[in-house]
């Protein structure tokens, strides 16, 4: 199985360094891939929701060659590291080629995309920025595989 990450605009410096390190621990379980879409360029004279649907339609094509996506939403269902950590491996076992994990835009999903069938995930009521989302999830994913694995990092 494959675990695309797919976010909007680029990682500053050092949360970029922070998630090349949980990459590489990654490797010896999973392929993964981060996609960064570029961010959208001149957007002070739009509304939010004009921001949001933009996004939505970069977003589209990336989704439409998956059934398997998964919004993260502050609104949507939260798991446990150890229920996330199953979820995922009831994904491989049922032989699932690909699974996108999305982060949209600063201001979250267009209104389409959130009522669309696509699967919404939470890491926490809390609010955080986009760009610290990508590190906590990524550590997440790295904790998930060790938890599937039996290894003792989820325990550390």
């Amino acid at each position: 199985m494959k675990i695309n990450f797919i976010v909007i605009g680029k990682s500053t410096k050092y949360i970029t360094e922070g998630i090349v390190e949980y990459k590489k621990r990654l490797r010896k379980y999973v392929k993964f891939e981060i996609i960064e879409i570029p961010a959208l360029k001149n957007t002070k004279k739009l509304s939010i929701k004009e921001q949001k649907n933009k996004e939505a339609l970069l977003l589209k094509s990336y989704l439409e060659k998956s059934n398997n996506n998964f919004l993260l939403d502050e609104n949507a269902k939260q798991y446990s590291s150890v229920d996330f950590a199953k979820m995922l491996k009831n994904k491989m076992i049922s032989g699932q080629k690909n699974i996108n994990f999305i982060v949209g835009g600063p201001y979250g999903f267009a209104d389409d995309l959130l009522k669309g069938k696509h699967q919404k995930i939470s890491l926490s009521k809390m609010t955080f920025t986009h760009q610290m989302i990508r590190l906590f999830f990524v550590e997440q994913i790295y904790r998930a595989m060790t938890i599937i694995k039996g290894e003792p990092y989820h325990n550390n």
